[in-house]
């Protein structure tokens, strides 16, 4: 008994000093190559093996044949594990290198492809990460451009917008002060109606730069979407008298949510303004609010004729319009994105579809 615990103790010494010195080794190395870091490893438990089976074999007094045949083997196992090493610690930098490349090219704006050659099971799961976060980066360079194509739209339109009113402030302002107005109370209004269409323009912009930045404040309140409905259908009443066109709202259920009064009246408004003066005299614009689950939908449908298939997914970018005109009723392309801004601000969700004859908004909120 006594010399198994002497063997024991002569072979924990041996390994020991062989980790201890693997230790110092692998911290002095830990920023080189993964070769080196696995060659170390290797190299440690070989050798710990070798210095406890040679202490041992020193210690029991072997002959020296018998101690040459024990290190021949030794040695041998020590050459093979150590080879062994190299060439897997060569292996997995390789597919290491791969896997940089590959990561370097959708870093540097391209689209990450894997490399085809087999992997260890970390480097397959990094593998994996590091394509969805380039599908990630790609939805992003998209939405990117996208908005970037709205934004410069919206600076051409809004430029042309405001231009044509200026120009025309300024024709018939020189004309009252020159005395050539025949009609001066008709210039005046005429005046006044286009700064109030600049003033409802600056609005808009100022209100999209509020949402953009975030800084859209709300003061929820609960509320039906009866009385938030009446309301709307009473506001965008007059204009569409003055369009010829039929105000529907029959199918409006009294359901309660929490929202800012102020804002979604801004957002029926919105959509209510862009139904009627899309859809053609005689026509009917029908407003609906139902509770579907543990939200409500509000929809607004028009008679417009419908939206092309390909357009639909930029009906709330900022600065679409749907059309090259540029008359007054075409708008700056902003009260949808507007809508789109105050509704998710609310937790809710802004759509559009094309129905039959025309288009259905929909606007679906939390309930109450």
């Amino acid at each position: 008994m006594t010399d198994l615990l002497l063997i024991a103790l002569l072979a924990f010494l041996g390994a020991a000093a062989a980790g201890l010195l693997g230790a110092l080794v692998l911290r002095i190395s830990r920023h080189r190559s993964l070769v080196v870091s696995l060659t170390v490893v290797a190299a440690v438990a070989v050798t710990a093996m070798l210095a406890g089976t040679l202490a041992v074999a020193w210690a029991m007094f072997l002959s020296p044949h018998d101690l040459t045949v024990v290190t021949t083997v030794v040695a041998m196992a020590a050459v093979v594990s150590l080879v062994t090493a190299m060439l897997l610690g060569r292996w997995v930098a390789a597919r290491s290198r791969d896997l940089t490349l590959a990561a370097r090219s959708f870093g540097d704006g391209g689209t990450f492809a894997a490399p085809e050659a087999p992997a260890t099971a970390e480097l397959a799961a990094l593998t994996r990460e590091l394509a969805a976060t380039s599908a990630k980066l790609d939805s992003s360079r998209e939405r990117e451009r996208a908005l970037e194509t709205s934004r410069r739209e919206l600076v051409a339109w809004i430029s042309h917008d405001l231009r044509t009113p200026l120009a025309g402030l300024r024709a018939m302002s020189e004309a009252l002060e020159d005395g050539m107005a025949v009609d001066s109370r008709r210039y005046l209004r005429q005046i006044r109606t286009e700064v109030e269409r600049m003033n409802d323009m600056v609005g808009d912009l100022f209100e999209l730069s509020r949402i953009h930045a975030g800084s859209l404040t709300l003061t929820p309140t609960r509320i039906s979407v009866y009385d938030l409905v009446g309301d709307a259908l009473a506001g965008a009443d007059p204009l569409a008298r003055e369009h010829g066109v039929r105000l529907v709202g029959d199918r409006i259920e009294a359901v309660p949510v929490e929202v800012d009064g102020k804002e979604m009246s801004r957002v029926l408004g919105n959509l209510l303004i862009n139904a009627i003066r899309r859809t053609p005299a005689d026509g009917t614009v029908a407003v609906a609010a139902h509770r579907m689950g543990a939200g409500v939908v509000l929809s607004v449908t028009d008679g417009c004729g419908g939206i092309p298939e390909e357009d639909l997914p930029r009906v709330f970018d900022t600065g679409w319009r749907g059309t090259h005109a540029r008359t007054p009723p075409a708008g700056a392309g902003l009260g949808l994105a507007i809508v789109r801004g105050i509704v998710e601000a609310h937790a809710g969700r802004a759509d559009v579809r094309n129905v039959t004859g025309g288009c259905c908004f929909e606007v679906t909120l939390p309930v109450a």
